[in-house]
């Protein structure tokens, strides 16, 4: 059976669990860990990136592996040629993939037509690889995730929460989002993961979310698909986590953010560059933890 890594909620929890203690060794030792053998892996790119191309593109050489680049419009992905067409030809030249990508659609189309695993990069929809490196960094500073308090402050349509939301119910975790009520989280996917076990609440009240939690979290206010900027800002402006708002978390609470941050929006300087910030430790582990997850998808792939 091909394992793709599409959303967290997809996967087993304890497949999940697997992949953060390997993760852990890898970051440990990784010059014991060599597991892609000359394989080569895609790496398609709809929209920019940073962390994620480079942490894959690195992952992928120290485990031994070539990685190809490309980007939608050198694909003409999902125009001339099928989603389903292109992953048929490319299952016949690599041995795995990951795309990022905007709509979560062509991700799963991509998925039905290959018979290669699949890894989701990125859509407007999830960011699983992200949330899997958040939930090691909040592992390591504070222990483990479950029966743990996480704060999520500011857009309740974002795709990190919405991987939060998957993860709350997969790794044991209560979730508490903060998020002006006309940018609140989609309840379908809420009472999916609640239906799992997951505890998870919704208010307007930035300050009660974070009253107790081990890990504050939040993203930026316009995301790369947002088009309605100054009015999103409008009514994001509650939520910047500042030194006031963190101060109402107990002292080992870590802040984090998966980058890039606008300073002085949805955080300030004071705050991502404090002690309590975990961004540069979360934004490493997304090399780690992506390593882990390749190594977990061409673990038993049928060829």
């Amino acid at each position: 059976m091909i394992r793709h890594f599409l959303d967290l909620d997809q996967i087993e929890p304890n497949a999940l669990r697997q992949i953060l203690d390997q993760a852990r060794q890898i970051k440990a030792n990784p010059e014991d860990f060599r597991g892609l053998n000359g394989q080569t892996i895609a790496l398609i790119f709809e929209k920019p990136s940073t962390r994620t191309r480079v942490s894959f593109e690195v992952g992928i050489r120290q485990l031994g592996g070539e990685a190809v680049v490309l980007t939608g419009a050198e694909m003409q992905l999902g125009r001339g040629e099928t989603i389903g067409d292109t992953a048929r030809v490319m299952s016949r030249f690599v041995d795995m993939m990951m795309i990022r990508t905007g709509d979560p659609h062509k991700l799963d189309e991509l998925a039905a037509g290959a018979t290669i695993p699949v890894i989701n990069g990125l859509t407007n929809a999830t960011h699983p690889c992200q949330v899997m490196a958040d939930i090691m960094t909040v592992e390591e500073r504070v222990g483990p995730a479950k029966g743990r308090t996480i704060a999520w402050v500011g857009d309740g349509e974002n795709n990190v929460l919405n991987s939060l939301i998957q993860a709350s119910a997969a790794f044991g975790f209560q979730l508490r989002i903060a998020c002006p009520a006309e940018l609140g989280p989609s309840r379908e996917r809420i009472t999916l993961a609640q239906a799992k076990g997951a505890r998870i609440s919704v208010g307007e009240d930035a300050r009660q979310a974070v009253a107790e939690a081990d890990a504050v979290v939040t993203d930026t206010w316009v995301s790369m698909h947002n088009t309605d900027a100054a009015h999103r800002h409008a009514l994001l402006e509650p939520y910047r986590v500042n030194a006031s708002l963190m101060q109402l978390a107990p002292p080992h609470a870590i802040f984090l953010h998966c980058l890039p941050a606008h300073r002085g929006e949805e955080v300030t300087d004071e705050v991502i560059d404090s002690a309590q910030s975990a961004v540069w430790d979360e934004a490493e582990n997304r090399l780690h933890v992506q390593k882990a997850i390749m190594l977990w998808c061409l673990e038993h792939e049928d060829k």
